[in-house]
């Protein structure tokens, strides 16, 4: 019974060193958020709509439409490829995340 114990005890330290290292990369990913870069630059948020119409026109405008038709597909295509990424990274923190009683 005491090597149970012992696998035991080891598991809960290893599970509390997880812990540890998923807040310290979740707090490293908050500061490499678009959002904190750019805070405090003066450079408009990359999210707002806005910003990419007028980005996408301006290419349009000066005459670089198969190439601005590659970038949105490339873009469109790892867009969804990170998504895809983030809903599994999710799925595998939810399955990993201790359950009361268990």
């Amino acid at each position: 019974m005491s090597r149970l114990r012992q696998l035991e005890a080891r598991r809960r330290v290893l599970l509390g060193r997880c812990d540890e290292q998923r807040e310290e990369l979740a707090a490293r990913l908050a500061a490499l958020s678009p959002a904190a870069v750019l805070r405090g630059t003066g450079i408009p948020e990359l999210r707002h709509p806005l910003t990419w119409l007028t980005a996408l026109a301006a290419m349009l405008y000066f005459g670089r439409t198969r190439k601005v038709l590659t970038v949105v597909l490339w873009l469109r295509a790892a867009l969804t490829l990170a998504r895809r990424a983030a809903r599994l990274v999710r799925l595998v923190s939810e399955l990993r995340a201790p359950h009361p009683g268990g």
